[in-house]
C-alpha cells in the first residue's frame, strides 16, 4: 500500500501513514446535510397529521354485526365505542377466528347475534392525542406490539386511527 500524507484541520503534517489507517481513523457518516434536516423534521409530524379514518362500531352492535362488517368492508381490526364515541377497545378479525378454532363458543351462527361487541374485546383502548410526535406513538406500538392506535380528542372521542401501514408510508420520505 502506498502511504498517505494525514492533516489535521490546522494543516500541520502529522505523518506518513498508510491509506487503509487513514480511512479507518477517518469520522464517516453516510448523512448528507439534507438528510440531517429530514431527520430533525421528523420529530415534527404529529399524528393528527398522518391518522386516517377509524374502523369504528357500537359497544352495543352484536358479535354477527362486527364480524359482518369486517367481510363485508375487508378491515382486519374494529374499534369499540360507547356511546359516546370513547374508545373501549379493538376487536381484530383474526381474534374471532381463534374463538370460533378453538371451539371456545358454539359454532352455530345465532350465539353471534345475540352476545355484544363489548364482551369480546381482545385489546385494551391504547390511544394517542392528535397532538403527539408520530414517532413516540410509533415506539408504543412497538412495545406493545400494536398494529393500530386509537387517536383520541381532548374529550377521549374517537377522532382517527393510526396503524402501521400509515407510518411505514410516512416515515421513508424522512428517512431517504
Amino acid at each position: 500500500m502506498k502511504p498517505q500524507e494525514v492533516f489535521r484541520k490546522d494543516t500541520k503534517k502529522l505523518g506518513r501513514r498508510s491509506r487503509l489507517s487513514a480511512m479507518a481513523s477517518r469520522p464517516f457518516s453516510r448523512a448528507s446535510p439534507t438528510s440531517a434536516s429530514k431527520g430533525r423534521g421528523v420529530r415534527k409530524v404529529v399524528c393528527g397529521s398522518v391518522m386516517q379514518h377509524a374502523n369504528a362500531l357500537s359497544a352495543s352492535d352484536s358479535l354477527a354485526t362486527v364480524l359482518e362488517v369486517l367481510t363485508k368492508r375487508d378491515w382486519d381490526h374494529v374499534f369499540i365505542v360507547d356511546g359516546n364515541g370513547v374508545p373501549m377497545g379493538r376487536i381484530h378479525a383474526v381474534d374471532l377466528l381463534k374463538m370460533v378454532a378453538k371451539k371456545k363458543v358454539n359454532r352455530n351462527m345465532a350465539w353471534m347475534h345475540s352476545i355484544p361487541a363489548r364482551q369480546a374485546l381482545t385489546h385494551p383502548p391504547l390511544s394517542v392525542r392528535p397532538t403527539t410526535p408520530l414517532l413516540k406513538a410509533v415506539a408504543l406500538m412497538l412495545t406493545y406490539d400494536l398494529n393500530q392506535l386509537s387517536v383520541v380528542n381532548d374529550e377521549g372521542v374517537l377522532v382517527g386511527e393510526l396503524g402501521h401501514s400509515t407510518v411505514a408510508k410516512v416515515l421513508p420520505r424522512f428517512l431517504l
